[in-house]
């Protein structure tokens, strides 16, 4: 083997090195950003726990109704002094309705449901841009049968964590 034919394999094999760390890099940095993914999901899901469970995430209406009640008035200040004490969550306010109606108009319905409850919150110190709305209207039900008990448990605004 000649002086130029072991240049060539140290060239290759230095190559070959820079290549091989290259990778190695990368892949060292995917695996901490699906990490950082990781916390970031399960801080996510321990912020909704919480407001489930020391709060409450959804407020119900009556039929046809997008006005608040006392009751519905009360959760959304718990959830208001909540959100004030919890900076960094942001929220998606869902509306709901029964399954009662044409399409078109239930999704106008959740609509000033999710809307009703964004505005209250905002009256109670929130700043609106934390919070977003989109209205579902009949079409995510949780609750199957064709009478009273199932319908009022569908007239809902929910409030999901982002």
């Amino acid at each position: 083997m000649g002086p130029s034919s072991k240049s060539k394999i140290i060239l290759s094999m230095a190559l070959l090195g820079l290549v091989i760390s290259g990778c190695a890099s990368t892949t060292d940095s995917r695996v901490n950003s699906s990490s950082s993914v990781n916390r970031a999901s399960s801080s996510l899901n321990a912020d909704a726990q919480e407001l489930v469970a020391n709060v409450s995430d959804r407020i119900f209406f009556a039929t046809d109704q997008s006005n608040l009640d006392g009751s519905s008035r009360a959760t959304l200040r718990d959830q208001a002094s909540w959100l004030n004490q919890n900076a960094s969550v942001r929220l998606t306010i869902e509306g709901h309705a029964d399954e009662r109606g044409t399409r078109e108009y239930n999704l106008a319905l959740g609509a000033r449901r999710a809307n009703a409850v964004r505005d209250f919150l905002i009256s109670e110190g929130v700043s609106g841009d934390r919070l977003q709305t989109i209205s579902y209207g009949k079409e995510r039900p949780v609750s199957l049968c064709s009478e009273e008990s199932c319908w009022s448990k569908n007239r809902r605004a929910v409030a999901n964590i982002r």
